[in-house]
């Protein structure tokens, strides 16, 4: 079971971490381009797999239960309250500043109605700059997570 369960936390870590942390990336780049239809699809993708993220969580705590008592591991252990740490707040800026950046830069590049033009063809500054910002700590923060999990100090 353990075994199993060290499979889908590391499965998990690869297909939905990943697009958690490129997707907002992808999604500066249509805001460069002007496409505020892939823009919107960035920032509903950002949001899905933001929440999805919370199944490696939870194959992570699967892992740490049925660990090897030699290894000495628990929610206590010093790498893993920081690990636990880091991803509350990278889920954090994800939900609270980098999803929301793109959904309201998507909006105003997008018309309001069909016959309409959009509220502003080009996204503002601040959207931008939180996005690249948010998404910039989100994955530098995912990266330290990773090292803690492959170097156990």
């Amino acid at each position: 079971m353990d075994t199993l369960l060290n499979i889908l936390h590391v499965l998990t870590s690869v297909f939905i971490i990943g697009p958690m942390a490129i997707l907002p990336m992808t999604g500066l780049r249509a805001l460069r381009a002007g496409n505020g239809a892939q823009v919107d699809a960035m920032a509903k993708s950002t949001l899905i797999f933001t929440l999805l993220s919370l199944l490696v969580v939870i194959f992570g705590f699967g892992v740490l239960g049925t660990s090897d008592p030699k290894f000495n591991l628990s929610v206590g252990t010093p790498w893993v309250v920081i690990s636990i740490t880091l991803y509350v707040l990278a889920f954090i800026l994800n939900l609270a500043l980098v999803w929301p950046a793109l959904r309201r830069a998507a909006r105003r590049m997008l018309p309001a109605d069909s016959t309409g033009p959009a509220e502003t063809p080009v996204p503002s500054n601040s959207d931008y700059t939180l996005i690249a910002m948010g998404s910039g700590i989100v994955s530098i923060l995912l990266v330290v997570i990773v090292i803690l999990m492959v170097w156990k100090p």
